[in-house]
């Protein structure tokens, strides 16, 4: 594609794990009716350059009506817009400048917290904050090409869309002031696939930062432009094979325009499943943007960037390749970086070393399942659950009290309640007779694999401990 003039860049937004970027207020989305609905109608005003915004003014011509959804202890009047933000929180600035630095960036001495003119009704106050914490970085692809990282800045994340209806907006304010890194790579990017590995770069990076998971907690948008047409920003691009159909489709739009000698205008637009787009709004630009008069100028000291220098985070590619050393499998390893239990594994590997899959299975594994099976709440396995307890248990296994094959049924009865002493009381069977009864089998079904007389006997013994067949085919089957 490089005959057309393809150029790509990506904007990546990533939530963090901490209380909100300018309150107390916890980073939680809320799963409950809410308590206060106010509204409101936004109006756009002027940025720094003493102009108005073509994407707010655009937005604040719809003249849609928003309603906004509260609580009374978990949001406060900063999300309300009815006083003014408290101090920056550092947790936050410190994993921005940790991040910062694992993108070769170069950290900003003295920044500005700035408004960010938003009158689509996301932001209660028609404004986002936002600062620049780091520029002129970079990341090398697989070919060794570097592509710039234009920005790192530290913003807070907008409220929550519920719903809309022809006059009105309704928004939740649980996600308003939750604390983002917005990284802007420079439109280095040649081609889809190209974006695609600088995303997945991007996304280890962010990962092994302190930062939060799941649906809704990282947004992708990408950049395209072809010669002859102009900076098109594709809002929602979160699956990294979207991002190949999404380039893809936008250049085909353009080519199309340009074909017919039709003005390619600046846009913003939605990306869809299919990879195509719809238009959203005008593109916005610098006129949005004026300082913060609330709030001082931010110093980021030197011993703080040396502090996040001397305690950065491994990437995922590191820690797999620490384990793998360490005899835990691919996909024990791939579950327990999920999960993000790394530390605890670490100070339970001494009670397992011969089998630190099982650490991952007692710790991640066995959880998931009982939740799923049984469907027992997350939340009380891992109350139940604890570091402490999974201790206790690895070491009666060690012991030989309990085996493998009880784990399970004892992480069960702890979390209905038993004590942890009582639940590893296990009762011995007695497999005399039953071994008996194996010989017969493997008598009447000569021939068969270790797996497939295993298999047999789960199904005739369940009571039998899966160790305890297990030692009994070995003892019986020739070598």
């Amino acid at each position: 594609m490089q005959d057309i003039g393809l150029k790509i860049g990506i904007e990546i937004h990533q939530q963090l794990d901490t209380h909100k970027l300018f309150c107390n207020c916890p980073s939680e989305l809320i799963d409950k009716e809410p308590e206060i609905e106010i509204k409101r109608r936004l109006y756009a005003v002027a940025g720094e350059s003493g102009k108005i915004d073509a994407a707010a003014a655009y937005e604040q011509a719809r003249k849609k009506t928003f309603i906004y959804q509260g609580y009374s202890n978990e949001t406060c009047e900063i999300e309300f817009d009815d006083s003014p933000p408290r101090e920056l929180n550092q947790e936050a600035l410190d994993i921005a400048l940790k991040v910062a630095i694992l993108l070769n960036a170069e950290i900003l001495p003295i920044t500005q917290v700035m408004r960010k003119t938003v009158v689509d009704g996301s932001n209660t106050s028609g404004f986002q904050r936002t600062m620049l914490v780091a520029r002129n970085g970079y990341i090398e692809t697989s070919s060794k090409k570097k592509i710039r990282v234009d920005t790192v800045c530290l913003e807070e994340d907008s409220a929550r869309r519920i719903g809309e209806s022809e006059n009105s907006v309704t928004f939740r304010l649980d996600r308003l002031g939750i604390p983002l890194i917005e990284i802007a790579t420079a439109p280095d990017i040649s081609s889809g696939e190209e974006a695609k590995e600088v995303a997945l770069k991007i996304g280890e990076i962010l990962r092994a930062s302190k930062v939060r998971r799941g649906l809704g907690t990282i947004r992708q948008d990408v950049n395209v432009s072809i010669k002859n047409g102009e900076r098109t920003e594709i809002k929602g691009v979160q699956e990294p094979t979207l991002i190949v159909k999404t380039v893809e489709s936008e250049v085909k739009r353009q080519l199309g325009l340009v074909g017919k000698k039709q003005k390619v205008e600046k846009t913003v637009r939605q990306a869809l499943e299919t990879g195509e787009t719809k238009f959203l709004r005008p593109m916005p630009g610098s006129a949005r943007m004026y300082p913060e008069t609330d709030l001082p100028l931010i110093k980021i000291a030197n011993d703080m960037i040396e502090s996040a220098k001397n305690n950065l985070p491994k990437l995922h590619s590191e820690m797999r390749d620490d384990l793998k050393k360490k005899g835990l499998s691919q996909e024990m390893t791939k579950l327990l970086l999920s999960e993000r239990k790394l530390e605890e594994f670490k100070s339970l590997l001494p009670l397992s070393k011969d089998n630190p899959d099982l650490i991952v299975k007692i710790l991640v594994l066995y959880p998931k399942e009982i939740a799923s099976k049984e469907k027992i709440d997350k939340k009380l396995i891992a109350e139940k659950i604890t570091i402490d307890v999974v201790e206790e248990v690895l070491e009666a296994i060690k012991e030989n009290r309990v085996s493998e094959s009880d784990t399970k049924a004892i992480m069960l009865k702890i979390i209905n309640g038993a004590p942890v002493i009582e639940a590893l009381k296990i009762e011995k069977i007695d497999t005399s007779g039953i071994e008996e009864e194996i010989k017969l089998i493997i008598k009447e079904k000569p021939g068969l694999s270790l797996g497939g007389y295993m298999g047999i006997v789960r199904q005739k013994f369940p009571q039998l401990p899966g160790k305890d067949a297990m030692d009994i085919l070995k003892k019986l089957l020739p070598l």
